[in-house]
């Protein structure tokens, strides 16, 4: 097999990561959008969201870190609190929301990857007792 080949498996496998990472990650997001009540949430706009907030979100980040890098610590504190913000306003335009419904969808998300690391943790971590 030739180096190209074997970059393009490389790159195959990234994009297949890349794909499976947003799945995962809008299934989270739809997750929130549901028990927050937002009408019409989809996994579709899910998936949106998911790569709207991977692409866009270090872009803000390092925006405000710049911008706000200058004052010592409330700086880093007020890059991450506008950081959010614009996750949040993210969320609020991909499913046509509230800024409230926006902020739960997105405490729910983060409460769902949080059960489902944990319950993944339990199975996986009592699976590995029983090789011992």
């Amino acid at each position: 097999m030739g180096h190209m080949a074997i970059f393009g498996l490389g790159v195959f496998a990234f994009i297949v990561a890349f794909i499976l990472y947003l799945a995962v990650e809008a299934v989270f997001i739809y997750g929130g959008a549901k028990l927050a009540g937002i009408e019409g949430a989809s996994f579709g706009k899910a998936f949106i969201a998911a790569l709207a907030l991977l692409i866009l979100m270090p872009i803000f980040g390092f925006i405000f870190g710049i911008v706000f890098a200058f004052v010592p610590i409330i700086g880093h504190i007020l890059a991450l609190l506008l950081t959010f913000l614009a996750g949040l306003w993210i969320i609020k335009v991909v499913f046509s929301t509230s800024w409230i419904k926006a902020f739960i969808t997105a405490i729910f998300a983060f409460i769902l990857a949080i059960l489902v690391a944990f319950f993944l943790a339990v199975l996986f971590g009592l699976s590995l007792f029983a090789l011992l």
